[in-house]
C-alpha cells in the first residue's frame, strides 16, 4: 500500500499480495457421473435454546414498531416496477445495475490510490512481482480415478488488471465441509496474477447467471445432492478469523435481529443504498448521496455485499447522473479520525465503525473511489468485520439477511455440523416488496436445520482461504473464497496432462 508522507492518514490500501480476484466465467457443465458420493457422518443434535420469554416478548414488539415504520415508508415510496427493479426497473437504473456487476466480476487487482491536495493519483505498476506457480499445490488429474475431462470446453479469462486464467473443465467428487458432491470446475493450467501466490486456487459461491457458460456453482451442486442441507450460507468475519455456515446461521453467532430483504436483480445480490452519511454521529453526519431526485432515491444506488473486495468502494463521480455531489470527494473533504459510515439500506441505517474502515496497524483508508462507469456502490469486508450477512438462494430471487455480530461467538477451527433451530426469512412478505425495499426481521422457525460450520482462514481481515478435497482418493487444497464470485478453480500442471 501506499501513504502520503506528508498527511499518513488518506491512503489508500494497498492490495499487495490478496485477492480482489476475477469474477467472470470459467465455461464449463459436464455429464453426471456414477460416482458414488460421501454423506456426513451422524450429526451431534444440539438444538438452540430460545431466548426468554420476557425478551422475546419485548424484541417481537420493537421489530413490530419498526416494521410498521417501514411499511408507511413503503406504502409513500413504491416504485411501480414489479419486483425486480436490475430488470424492469427504467433503463438508467438497469445500466446501473449492470455496471456493479460488471466490475464487481472484472475487478481484478484494484491498484492503491493515495490522496494528496484533493487530487487522486494511480499507481501505473501493473504488478510488484510474479505468479510462482511451485508455491501452489496442484491437482494430479492422473491420480483421480473419477475425474472426468471436458477439454473441449476451455477457457481463457482476462481482466482489467492485466491478469488472466487459462485452462480446462472438468467434474470430479469435491468435499466441503461435511457434503460431497460431483460438481463442475475449472482445471487451471495458466494463470499470471500473484494474487494466487501460495494458494491452489479459487473457490466463488455466487449465483448462475443467464445465458452463460459458467460451471454450474458448488453450492448449487452440493445442495441438489445432498437434500438436508438448504441453499444458503452465511459469512462470519472478525479481524483475524472467520467462519463460512452452509445451510443457514447458528443463532448463537448474532448480536441482534437478523432483518431480510430481497435483492434486485435474480442473478445478483444486489440491494439498493438509499443514503450514505459520514460524520462524528448520525444527526450531523454529511450525506454523501446527494441524489437530483427524490424518485431516484426511493431505489438508490445498486449496491452489491461483496467478500472478495477489501474496502468500501464509492462513487468517484455523479452516478452516471443521478447524484448532485461526488460522494468521494465530499468524503475526502470530511476525513477525519473516529468518524462513521451509516449505509441505509431497506430503510434501516447499518453504521461501520472507524475501526472497520481504517487500518491502524498501517495508517491506511480503506475506503475507494469507484473504477470508471462504474454506477454503485461495493460494499466489501469492512462492513463483513461488523456485520454477519446470510446469502439465501433457496427462491429464484435472492435473499439477504443482515445482523450484528457477536463479537463474542467461538468460531470453529474444524468442520462442524450440527442440527440447529434457527430464525429464517419471512418469505411470505419479502415476497411482496417491488421497487423500495424494506427490510423485515427474522421468523422464528421450530423446526430444525442442518448447518455446517466451515473455519476459513482470515489473511489481515483482507483475504479469505478455505480448506476442499477432490478426487478419488480425495486431494486436499486451499482456495480463495469469494462470496461473489461464481469461478471455482484449481491448478494443475500442463506436463502431467
Amino acid at each position: 500500500g501506499e501513504r502520503d508522507p506528508g498527511k499518513g492518514h488518506l491512503a489508500m490500501v494497498g492490495q499487495g499480495r490478496r485477492r480482489m480476484l476475477p469474477v467472470m466465467a470459467v465455461m464449463m457443465l459436464a455429464s453426471a457421473s456414477s460416482v458414488s458420493i460421501h454423506k456426513p457422518s451422524v450429526m451431534k443434535e444440539t438444538g438452540r435454546v430460545a431466548r426468554s420469554d420476557v425478551n422475546h416478548y419485548f424484541a417481537e414488539e420493537t421489530n413490530k414498531e419498526i416494521v410498521k415504520n417501514m411499511e408507511d415508508f413503503k406504502a409513500s415510496h413504491d416504485w411501480d416496477v414489479g419486483s425486480l427493479p436490475c430488470e424492469t426497473g427504467p433503463v438508467h437504473f438497469q445500466l446501473a445495475c449492470k455496471s456493479v456487476s460488471y466490475a464487481r466480476r472484472n475487478r481484478g487487482r484494484t491498484v492503491p490510490f493515495r490522496v494528496k491536495n484533493g487530487q487522486l493519483k494511480k499507481d501505473s505498476q501493473l504488478f510488484s512481482e510474479k505468479f510462482h506457480p511451485e508455491e501452489s499445490r496442484h491437482f494430479n488429474v492422473g491420480a483421480s480415478s473419477s475425474f472426468q475431462a471436458q477439454t473441449s470446453m476451455t477457457f481463457d479469462l482476462h481482466y482489467a488488471d492485466g491478469s488472466h486464467l487459462r485452462g480446462f473443465g472438468g467434474k470430479d467428487v469435491v468435499q466441503l465441509g461435511d457434503y460431497d458432491a460431483n460438481a463442475p470446475f475449472g482445471v487451471i493450467t495458466d494463470c499470471n496474477s500473484p494474487d494466487f501466490n501460495g494458494v491452489d486456487g479459487i473457490l466463488g459461491f455466487g449465483l448462475p447467471r443467464a445465458n452463460s457458460n459458467m460451471p454450474y456453482p458448488i453450492l448449487f451442486s452440493i445442495t441438489e445432492q445432498n437434500t438436508d442441507l438448504l441453499r444458503k450460507f452465511t459469512f462470519f468475519s472478525t479481524d483475524n478469523a472467520a467462519e463460512v455456515q452452509l445451510g443457514g446461521y447458528d443463532p448463537s453467532s448474532t448480536a441482534g435481529t437478523m432483518w431480510y430483504v430481497p435483492a434486485m436483480a435474480k442473478d445478483d445480490f444486489i440491494v439498493g443504498t438509499t443514503s450514505l452519511k459520514f460524520g462524528d454521529n448520525i444527526n450531523s453526519a454529511v450525506e454523501l448521496l446527494k441524489f437530483k431526485s427524490t424518485a431516484q432515491q426511493k431505489v438508490g444506488l445498486p449496491s452489491i455485499l461483496d467478500s472478495g473486495t477489501s474496502c468500501l468502494v464509492i462513487p468517484g463521480d455523479h452516478g452516471g447522473g443521478v447524484l448532485a455531489n461526488i460522494p468521494w470527494d465530499d468524503f475526502a473533504k470530511n476525513w477525519k479520525r473516529d468518524r462513521s459510515f451509516w449505509l441505509e439500506i431497506g430503510q434501516k441505517k447499518w453504521e461501520i465503525p472507524f475501526s472497520s474502515w481504517y487500518l491502524a496497524d498501517t495508517e491506511q483508508t480503506c475506503v475507494q473511489p469507484s473504477p470508471d462507469g462504474m454506477q454503485g456502490i461495493l460494499i466489501g469486508d469492512v462492513f463483513f468485520r461488523e456485520y454477519l450477512v446470510e446469502f439465501d438462494m433457496t427462491e429464484s430471487r435472492p435473499i439477504l439477511g443482515i445482523a450484528p455480530l457477536n463479537k463474542g461467538y467461538h468460531l470453529v477451527n474444524r468442520n462442524t455440523l450440527e442440527s440447529l433451530e434457527v430464525d429464517v426469512a419471512p418469505k411470505s412478505k419479502l415476497s411482496l416488496i417491488k421497487g423500495a425495499q424494506v427490510m423485515y426481521p427474522a421468523e422464528h422457525e421450530a423446526k430444525l436445520a442442518n448447518v455446517d460450520r466451515i473455519p476459513i482462514e482470515n489473511s489481515m481481515g483482507t483475504q479469505y482461504f478455505m480448506d476442499l478435497k477432490i478426487g478419488t482418493p480425495k486431494q486436499t487444497f486451499t482456495v480463495i473464497f469469494d462470496t461473489g464470485s461464481t469461478v471455482f478453480g484449481v491448478f494443475t500442471w500442463k506436463n502431467n496432462l
